[in-house]
C-alpha cells in the first residue's frame, strides 16, 4: 500500500516538474508583455519608461536566467509578485482559493447527490420510464452548454421570480452560491448518472449478485449492500476527475457570475498578461487536481483492498 502511495506521489512530482516548465517556456514564448498591454495604444509613452519598467520587472532577462530565478522562487514557496497589483501571488491566490473551493465542493455535492441516485435508479428500472427519464435528463445535462445553462437559471430564477441573488459573492453565504453551484455540477451530474448506471449495470451480472439471490436476499439488501458499494469503486474514478478539474473549469463560470475564484482571477490575469499571476493560477489548478487524483487513489486502496495485491 505504501509502496504505491510512494509512486503515485512520484508520478505527481514529476508531472508538476513537467507542468512548471511547460507553463514557463509557454508563456515566454506568447508576444506581448504586460508592459505592452498596460501601454495599449497610447503612442504619446516615452519608449524608454516602458523599457525601464521591463528591466525592472526582469522582463528583459534572458530566457535561461529568468527561468532558474522563478525555480529558485518556487522552491522556496515564493510565486513572485502580480505585475498588476504589485503584491505577492501567493496573497493574492490566498484570498481566492476559499471562493474557488466552496463552489467546487457545492457543485460536486449537487453532482453526487442527483446524480448517483438517477443512476441507480435508471439502472435497477432498466427499459422502463424511468429508465428513459433519467438517460433523457443525463444527455440533456451533457449537451446544454453551462454559459447558456447559466444565463437561462439567472433569467427565470433571479430576473423573473426573484428567489436568488443574481450574482456576486455577497457575505459568502449559502443563496449567492446556489446559482453558480447548479450551473458548474449540471454537467458532472450528468456524467455521473450515465456512468453509475454503466457501474450498476455491469456489477448486476456479477457472480457474487447471482450468489446473493440465491441465497434468498431481498433485492432492496443486494442494491444497497453488493451493487452500491461495488459500483462506487468504478464511480469513483469519474468524481474524482470531475471535481479536480472544477478549480480550473470554472473560469467561465466565475465570470459568468462575478465570483471572485481562480477562475476568474486568471482571466483577468491573462488580459493583463499578469504572467507571474497566471503561472501561479495554474500550478495552483495542477496541484489542485493532482491532490484530488492522489486521494482516489489512496480511497481505492482502502475500498478494494485487492487493489494492493496487483
Amino acid at each position: 500500500m505504501f509502496l504505491l502511495i510512494g509512486r503515485r506521489l512520484l508520478q505527481s512530482m514529476v508531472t508538476v516538474i513537467a507542468a512548471v516548465t511547460l507553463i514557463f517556456l509557454l508563456f515566454s514564448v506568447i508576444p506581448g508583455t504586460f508592459v505592452s498591454s498596460l501601454a495599449g495604444d497610447k503612442r504619446d509613452i516615452d519608449p524608454k519608461v516602458l523599457e525601464r519598467i521591463e528591466t525592472e520587472l526582469g522582463l528583459n532577462d534572458p530566457l535561461p536566467t529568468r527561468f532558474a530565478n522563478y525555480i529558485g522562487n518556487l522552491v522556496r514557496g515564493d510565486l513572485g509578485t502580480s505585475f498588476a497589483t504589485q503584491r505577492p501571488v501567493t496573497a493574492v491566490l490566498s484570498a481566492r482559493i476559499w471562493a474557488s473551493f466552496k463552489l467546487a465542493c457545492a457543485a460536486i455535492g449537487f453532482a453526487v447527490i442527483v446524480g448517483l441516485p438517477l443512476g441507480f435508479v435508471a439502472a435497477v428500472k432498466q427499459g422502463t420510464w424511468m429508465d428513459t427519464t433519467a438517460m433523457m435528463t443525463a444527455v440533456s445535462g451533457l449537451s446544454i452548454p453551462a454559459f447558456w445553462f447559466g444565463l437561462l437559471t439567472m433569467y427565470f430564477i433571479s430576473l423573473k421570480l426573484g428567489w436568488l441573488p443574481t450574482f456576486g459573492y455577497g457575505n459568502g453565504g449559502f443563496r449567492h452560491l446556489i446559482l453558480p453551484a447548479l450551473t458548474l455540477g449540471i454537467a458532472p451530474m450528468a456524467l455521473l448518472a450515465r456512468t453509475s448506471r454503466a457501474a450498476v449495470l455491469e456489477t448486476m451480472n456479477a457472480d457474487f449478485i447471482r450468489t446473493a439471490r440465491s441465497k434468498g436476499n431481498t433485492e432492496t439488501r443486494i442494491v444497497v449492500r453488493h451493487m452500491a458499494r461495488n459500483a462506487f469503486v468504478l464511480v469513483l474514478t469519474t468524481i474524482g476527475l470531475q471535481f479536480g478539474s472544477m478549480l480550473g473549469g470554472s473560469v467561465v463560470i466565475e465570470n459568468l457570475f462575478a465570483w471572485p475564484g481562480i477562475g476568474a482571477l486568471l482571466t483577468q490575469s491573462v488580459s493583463m498578461r499578469d504572467i507571474p499571476m497566471v503561472q501561479g493560477c495554474i500550478l495552483l489548478i495542477v496541484l489542485f487536481f493532482l491532490v484530488i487524483n492522489t486521494l482516489v487513489d489512496i480511497a481505492y486502496l482502502l475500498i478494494d483492498p485487492r487493489i494492493r495485491y496487483r
